[in-house]
């Protein structure tokens, strides 16, 4: 990707948190070749970037920007033996009522039996249920799952609800010319509900990516 690009893009959204994956962090003369870095500085935003293999001399994974602080950054292994790596990267946002959301950007793998590996990780070891959650958690990314398979179904019943799928006019968002596959989801915890979804379709973010935005209103239920 181009991250000027990708800069213009995220400043036709407008969005306070923001989950990218296949991000490359290359340290090879050029300010836009540490791609992570050079978003979150054009955009004013605080980062964190999950390395999850090398590519051409640099990192590459996945990264989270947010707006407000971030006070905690961790990246998990999700890699299958004999595929390539993945990641799921975890940055705690500090949000300016003073609380905490755990926020998850996944990229998982393109074969089933990696998926069900890999759904089958989030949700049985401590990466979604650490002993230092204090709020809401959202897992969002590219799930590389175009039919409901088991990793969509384990997270669905671990977090409670369903991804968003439901509340988008339009769910697919691959290729982004002309979507037919349903591969991106946003998961997150009944604290939270949305206010409004939809795709970001313009002619910047056709040329930026090859997956069409997901753009997500949350605000905290009543009770939270």
């Amino acid at each position: 990707m181009l991250p000027e690009r990708i800069v213009e893009v995220l400043r036709e959204m407008g969005a306070d948190i923001v989950a990218l994956q296949e991000v490359l962090n290359a340290d090879a003369g050029r300010r836009q070749d540490c791609q992570a870095r050079y978003i979150a500085e054009e955009l004013g935003f605080h980062y964190s970037f999950g390395e999850n293999r090398r590519v051409d001399g640099g990192g590459y994974g996945n990264l989270i920007l947010s707006r407000f602080p971030l006070v905690l950054q961790r990246n998990y292994d999700l890699s299958r033996r004999g595929r390539e790596e993945r990641g799921c990267l975890r940055a705690d946002v500090v949000l300016p009522h003073g609380a905490v959301m755990h926020v998850y950007n996944a990229h998982l793998g393109t074969s089933f039996r990696e998926r069900c590996h890999q759904g089958r990780k989030l949700v049985r070891s401590d990466i979604l249920k650490g002993a230092d959650m204090r709020g809401p958690r959202i897992l969002l990314g590219d799930f590389n799952e175009w039919l409901p398979g088991l990793a969509s179904r384990l997270l669905a019943e671990h977090f409670g609800c369903a991804d968003i799928r439901t509340h988008l006019g339009r769910r697919r968002t691959y290729p982004g010319p002309l979507p037919f596959l349903h591969l991106d989801h946003i998961y997150f915890d009944d604290a939270l509900q949305i206010e409004r979804a939809r795709l970001h379709r313009s002619r910047k973010a056709l040329l930026a990516s090859d997956h069409l935005p997901i753009v997500a209103d949350f605000s905290f239920r009543p009770q939270h």
